[in-house]
């Protein structure tokens, strides 16, 4: 069985200048550890706030990488240069909407400024991309949310079966007939 890939971008115009450290990318890596048993790389990229660059890079990690998952982290508030869900609408085949539904309500038990966020989720080809906040904390929080239906949803698309340890998330699965 061949290694899982998962991409995760940081979408951040200073953290792509090196003006500071992505602490959100690796938030992302970290989660992933914690809930994967199954053996993945990441292909982990730094961009920043240009919907072209976000659009090509998602596109080169899921055509080109292969990868079954990507996960992004930033980019998706009120600002102006916040294009993360434009980049990630552009180019997914079918949208998710009950993936940013879920992490918008859950964001709220902790903070009511969760509903500026235009967190989404979409499909391209057999990849499910997620967008998440840019905050570590945020990121971990609606992972855990809505993490237990992504194994399944990429079942679904015929992708690899992501094992995961059922101490720290429990992804739902159908019981066979």
């Amino acid at each position: 069985m061949s290694t899982i890939k998962i991409g995760i971008i940081t979408v951040s115009d200073r953290a792509s200048a090196g003006v500071y450290e992505d602490i959100s990318g690796k938030a992302i890596i970290d989660t992933l550890n914690d809930y994967l048993i199954s053996e993945w790389k990441d292909v982990y990229k730094i961009v920043p706030d240009e919907q072209d660059i976000i659009e090509k890079t998602i596109i080169d990690m899921v055509d080109n990488e292969t990868c079954c998952l990507v996960v992004t982290t930033g980019g998706t508030g009120p600002a102006k240069r916040d294009v993360t869900p434009e980049a990630t609408e552009a180019v997914c085949d079918r949208m998710m909407p009950g993936f940013g539904e879920l992490m918008r309500t859950e964001s709220l038990k902790y903070v009511p400024t969760a509903i500026l966020s235009r967190q989404t989720a979409g499909l391209r080809g057999s990849s499910l991309i997620i967008n998440l906040p840019g905050k570590p904390k945020s990121i971990r929080e609606c992972l855990d949310a809505v993490f237990p239906a992504v194994p399944y949803c990429i079942d679904l698309m015929e992708g690899p079966y992501l094992e995961c340890n059922e101490e720290v998330i429990k992804p739902f699965r159908p019981k066979k007939k």
